[in-house]
């Protein structure tokens, strides 16, 4: 990776799924029903690819497979790539270079464990992502293509204003070391990239990344 610049990306990443509370997926485990259907939203706070700065840019993925992604056993992989309309020519490229693995770091790992999956095609459009600052919602939108709205979990032995959490979780989509925040869909939509479906009401969870590379 000679040609790969120092690169750096910190931020908030979520996603919504048709799995029941919790997903089985954040255990390294199959998805309820041996099938997925996900949108993954990432939110960079603090980030450069070299000399290319990539702080407030949004990325959206929407993805199904069948299958325990983590034994290296799913098929039907398939994924669809939203990059930020505000994104520059430099910043797209950087952003589809991190995130397809090209270049190093976590992104390069979970292919390796993942597999390739059928790229259905890349979008650049508008994008919205907002994560409150006590982790009490998070929701994501690609207008007319994507809704992605969740509120965190809570039940009645839930102490106010605390979160439920699973620390060091092993199946977790965006590296090791981080903690899991747990909520609950409140909408779930996807048409686009040959994709249609409406799961919400089901699993979602909220975890910080901070990714170097090219190492």
């Amino acid at each position: 990776m000679a040609d790969i610049p120092q690169w750096q990306l910190k931020g908030d990443w979520f996603d919504v799924c048709s799995c029941n509370v919790p997903c089985p997926c954040e255990f390294a485990q199959p998805p309820t029903n041996n099938i997925c259907y996900g949108v993954l939203a990432y939110h960079i706070r603090e980030g450069h690819y070299g000399d290319v700065p990539l702080a407030g840019l949004n990325l959206v993925l929407v993805g199904t497979f069948e299958g325990n992604l983590w034994a290296g056993q799913a098929t039907g992989f398939k994924l669809g790539l939203f990059l930020d309309a505000r994104a520059n020519a430099p910043q797209q490229e950087a952003l589809q270079t991190i995130f397809s693995g090209h270049a190093g770091g976590v992104p390069a790992q979970l292919s390796a464990i993942w597999g390739a999956p059928e790229l259905l095609g890349m979008e650049v459009v508008p994008i919205t992502f907002e994560v409150a600052n006590d982790l009490a919602f998070w929701r994501a939108e690609v207008p007319g293509k994507v809704v992605a709205h969740a509120e965190a979990l809570t039940g009645p032995t839930t102490l106010p204003g605390q979160r439920v959490q699973t620390l060091n979780p092993p199946g977790s989509e965006v590296g090791p070391g981080q903690v899991a925040t747990w909520g609950k869909a409140t909408a779930h939509r996807v048409e686009a990239l040959g994709l249609q479906w409406d799961w919400a009401g089901k699993s979602s969870k909220h975890i910080p990344f901070d990714w170097t590379g090219p190492a």
